[in-house]
């Protein structure tokens, strides 16, 4: 299989899944949580309703409705009794309280609404400036057309957007209707009245693919159920994440282990004993690492525990570790070294760990 693809997984013994594939390798993936699952969806819009004040952590708790409890931080503006729209900003830790925030963005494929903060962007990956400026003027018609007044400095709560690189040299028709769509989300966030409860659910996994796998286009979609997948190489390779141990290329493997409280990853040289092994082996590793954390849909604290080498040897790792997380999606910060020889990274938690949404064999 060449090329880069995107499959859809329909059959009933499989959560809902979305895969994107370059050359046969699995880069993405993004699965639904089974229909029993309370868990809410990243991006979900609430009516929330402020419970208390932590005044000593800097933020509040809310009501989502449904027996879900949110943390807002910050919130000083928020007394207990307020009724705020929320979004679902970041997945909860086992038995926490979900994190949200009270500026909401609504996200297409060709453009972002941004209720809060008015005005009209145009991505600064697009260059060419007719391209800016003629895509400005349409996210300005959208917003109009959909009843919101095109956002100026006169205008201060009205919302406003930013238009997406991958709006670049697309039809009018299509990115003024993605526009539309997202206005009529926040038309029915606001809906329903004051009762804390969904107002606007997450995307799903195909809204997901759709939506962020345009850099480049994927060549085909294709749709099917399991059979489909096994075809294509995937099923094997979407098992495979459910084993701690990714191989790597030389000979080395990783253990990827997440606990209660970390990820723990072990780096380890396999048969090569020779003294450039280590380094090796590490380096190997910090190239695979962004790719296993975000199929695993890892995040929180990370600890590295690396293959011998010299402590002269730590830039040349961490300079490849930092040029591998640049092409990640999901924001990681490398933090330092600790006394042990540990690295330690933060991940942001915007995936639900695959093994909670894998179905058990």
């Amino acid at each position: 299989m060449r090329g880069r693809i995107v499959a859809l997984l329909e059959d009933p013994d499989w959560p809902a899944m979305a895969a994107l594939v370059d050359g046969g390798r699995l880069i993405d993936l993004r699965l639904d949580a089974p229909e029993q699952d309370a868990t809410p969806r990243l991006e979900a819009v609430h009516r929330a309703r402020v419970t208390r004040k932590a005044p000593n952590i800097g933020a509040v708790f809310l009501d989502l409705g449904d027996g879900l409890e949110g943390f807002l931080k910050g919130g000083k503006h928020l007394s207990p009794g307020d009724r705020p729209l929320v979004q679902i900003a970041r997945f909860a830790e086992g038995g926490k309280a979900v994190p949200v925030t009270d500026e909401p963005l609504f996200k297409g494929r060709y453009a972002i609404l941004t209720p809060h903060a008015p005005g009209v962007n145009v991505s600064r990956r697009i260059k060419d400036e007719a391209e800016r400026d003629r895509l400005q003027a349409l996210a300005v018609g959208a917003l109009a057309e959909a009843g919101l007044a095109a956002a100026g400095p006169e205008e201060e709560t009205a919302p406003g957007a930013i238009v997406r690189s991958a709006a670049e040299d697309v039809e009018a028709d299509a990115v003024a209707e993605d526009v539309a769509s997202l206005a009529a989300l926040w038309a029915e966030a606001q809906d329903g009245g004051d009762a804390p409860g969904l107002r606007v659910d997450g995307p799903d996994a195909e809204v997901l693919a759709w939506r962020d796998w345009t850099d480049p286009e994927p060549e085909q979609v294709l749709r099917g159920d399991a059979r489909l997948w096994d075809d294509l190489g995937l099923l094997d390779q979407v098992e495979a994440l459910s084993t701690p141990r990714a191989a790597l290329p030389g000979g080395g493997f990783v253990l990827v282990e997440p606990t209660s409280a970390l990820v723990a990853v072990d780096v380890n040289t396999g048969g090569d004993l020779s003294p450039a092994a280590g380094l090796k082996a590490n380096l190997a590793a910090a190239e695979a690492l962004p790719r296993q954390l975000l199929l695993r849909g890892l995040g929180g604290q990370i600890v590295l525990d690396l293959a011998p080498m010299g402590k002269r040897e730590r830039p040349k790792f961490e300079a490849a570790l930092k040029k591998a997380l640049r092409a990640d999606p999901v924001d990681t910060q490398v933090v330092g070294w600790t006394p042990l020889g540990h690295l330690e990274l933060t991940r942001r938690r915007e995936r639900r760990p695959l093994a909670e949404l894998l179905p058990k064999r």
